[in-house]
């Protein structure tokens, strides 16, 4: 059959041909904006779809993905819309697998992928707000009544900009060490690691994720380290334990900026401090290469939310390079994407790890993704980003509360963008819709 035939157009409610069906019909899409806040976040892509019902009804369903927005905004409104306007948005699935079908085949698992993402959430909003439930109880949960999250070592500057440019999309960097001042945890993990620790639970954390090799790797490269390379990376980490003994878990990671001759001196030297894992210390551009490093050293490793296709999770799991996986939802094909991924996982008895480093609605999704499968362990989040970037964005707080936040209760995702942000005279903003 014809990828055409096996995906037909889906028709007007109102048409006759709707009868022959034994399913009804969702509300139609009729608009997809895109908007990248380049006065707030521009690596963020913030997507809003409007559907409206048979009856009138109108329901918003929010989305987003991160790096590269102004190409990911193309990839919607050039490639996609026609394929989503006038369409039943609830026809996850259906849409899903058309966009995928077609960007696969030109190797399409960059700018498409994080298009396709943000556009999945959006549906999986517009799902969840028309039946009045939240994500996961659409998905078979609930699972868990809370999810445990740790803090990354992020601070306020981390992904943000005063700029005003239109064409700036934000540098696809790991962000700078950061400066002394509240909530700017990178710069204390390497500075002040033990005060910091301390604060974090105060705050009710129970893990903490530092980056102390990034400033190693900045400075002579990541191809073979001195050991005063790795004292200096291990410094955070030794401090904490000293202090605090095995009070907080302690994580690193490496952004995949070293080789494996390089990964093998820090994942042996870590040894010492027992991490909770080890993330992203390789490469993840070589799965031979990673099982190899995974059995060549005796702390956990985490793989990537540098993989984005399920394809590329299942040679990772199967070759045993990954004692855990993460995922970011608005990168590896939204909520659809993430689902299987996590089930794929759970085949191999391989716990799950959520991402957020980016935007409120991939914390959101993540949450999502943890409240209805049981093999999700950990959400991440940046605690700079919950209280000082994410309320400039949306119009719910994300509270942690103990180490840990509750599943969201509201229909749909929790949350939605604020409604200013999409402005049609902002320099970010672009609209399809069915009266253009």
């Amino acid at each position: 059959m014809a990828i055409d035939q096996a995906f037909p157009p889906l028709p007007d409610r109102a048409s006759s041909s709707t009868q022959q069906h034994a399913y009804s019909y969702g509300p139609r899409i009729v608009a997809i904006e895109t908007l990248v806040p380049h006065d707030v976040m521009p690596g963020l892509l913030a997507v809003r779809i409007t559907a409206k019902s048979s009856d009138g009804s109108t329901y918003h369903g929010m989305g987003e993905t991160y790096y590269i927005p102004t190409a990911a905004a193309a990839v919607i409104h050039d490639f996609f819309s026609p394929r989503l306007l006038g369409a039943d948005a609830l026809a996850i699935e259906s849409h899903w697998r058309f966009l995928y079908e077609r960007m696969i085949a030109f190797s399409g698992t960059g700018a498409e992928l994080r298009a396709l993402s943000a556009v999945d959430l959006a549906l999986w909003d517009i799902a969840g707000k028309l039946r009045g439930e939240p994500i996961w109880r659409l998905l078979g949960g609930p699972v868990r009544s809370r999810i445990s999250v740790y803090n990354s070592s992020g601070g306020p500057s981390y992904g943000r900009t005063n700029t005003k440019i239109p064409s700036a999309s934000g540098w696809p960097g790991h962000g700078d060490p950061g400066r002394p001042g509240p909530l700017e945890d990178n710069w204390s993990s390497i500075h002040q690691p033990v005060e910091l620790a301390k604060e974090l639970q105060q705050a009710g954390y129970t893990a903490m994720k530092l980056w102390s090799f990034d400033a190693v790797y900045r400075r002579s490269g990541g191809q073979l380290l001195s050991r005063k390379d790795i004292d200096e990376g291990l410094a955070p980490f030794r401090a904490i334990r000293e202090s605090l003994g095995d009070s907080i878990d302690l994580m690193l990671d490496g952004h995949g900026f070293f080789s494996l001759g390089a990964a093998r001196q820090i994942a042996n030297a870590m040894k010492e401090v027992q991490p909770l894992w080890l993330e992203d210390i390789l490469r993840p551009d070589c799965v031979q290469t990673m099982a190899e490093f995974r059995r060549s050293i005796d702390v956990p490793v985490a793989v990537s939310e540098m993989l984005v296709t399920s394809d590329a999770y299942r040679r990772v799991l199967e070759a045993g390079a990954a004692d855990m996986i993460m995922i970011d939802p608005t990168w590896a094909g939204g909520i659809t994407g993430t689902k299987r991924i996590a089930e794929l996982a759970q085949g191999f008895n391989v716990p799950t790890l959520m991402h957020d480093c980016t935007g409120p609605m991939t914390l959101l999704s993540g949450l999502h993704i943890a409240g209805s499968n049981t093999g999700v362990a950990f959400q991440e989040t940046v605690r700079a980003h919950l209280a000082t970037l994410y309320p400039l964005l949306i119009d719910e707080p994300i509270c942690v509360e103990q180490g840990s936040i509750e599943l969201p209760l509201a229909p749909g995702l929790g949350a939605n963008w604020k409604a200013n942000l999409f402005a049609a005279d902002h320099p970010g903003y672009r609209i399809s819709s069915l009266t253009q």
